[in-house]
């Protein structure tokens, strides 16, 4: 999440929320293309006895089982690579979160699935937030998340979805938007 603080007078405060825009979606988007692709063409070699591709050659395979095999697999990694991109193309979870003192409004933002809902957009009145909590679980699966107690209303989650903030940086944005806010910060 990048912090972008304090426009005139420190009257707005802005958090970048980064989606699946991230390296590792990228490299792993490019590794199920080369994988998915590179089955498909085997896969298309064996049936055509044509070789397709450069690195190996693929002909001597019987098409009923191994072929078929290939064909699936390179099907298969190819939609995962699909997904993947599309997700990366329209920034799922990517978005902004906005506290402006002058309007008394808070703004929580992220990009969906392409459809009715693309659109995700939380506003609040900053009088009705009560405090900004921290959430922290270990073990297996780890979680640490920032969320934004409202009243009347659930925890407005604030951190991004993936590998969680390390406890210092979740520590130092809950701290700093605490005070922005002036709320308490919980569960630290």
């Amino acid at each position: 999440m990048t912090v972008t603080a304090a426009s005139q007078e420190g009257a707005i405060f802005r958090q970048d929320v980064l989606g699946s825009r991230r390296f590792s979606n990228y490299f792993w988007a490019l590794i199920c293309t080369i994988g998915g692709v590179g089955f498909l063409l085997a896969g298309l070699s064996s049936y055509f006895k044509i070789n397709f591709l450069v690195v190996s050659d693929p002909t001597d395979l019987i098409f009923v089982p191994q072929g078929i095999a290939l064909l699936f697999y390179g099907l298969a990694g190819s939609g995962v690579a699909l997904y993947q991109g599309l997700a990366i193309a329209w920034d799922i979870g990517g978005g902004y979160n906005e506290f402006n003192k002058q309007t008394g409004k808070a703004t929580v933002f992220r990009w969906g699935f392409p459809g009715e809902n693309r659109r995700i957009e939380l506003c609040c009145k900053l009088d009705d937030i009560q405090a900004v909590r921290a959430e922290i679980r270990e073990g297996f699966n780890p979680k640490r998340a920032l969320y934004l107690r409202v009243s009347k209303q659930r925890d407005i989650p604030l951190s991004r979805v993936g590998a969680p903030l390390s406890l210092a940086e979740l520590e130092n944005q809950g701290a700093e938007l605490a005070r922005f806010l002036t709320v308490p910060l919980e569960g630290l």
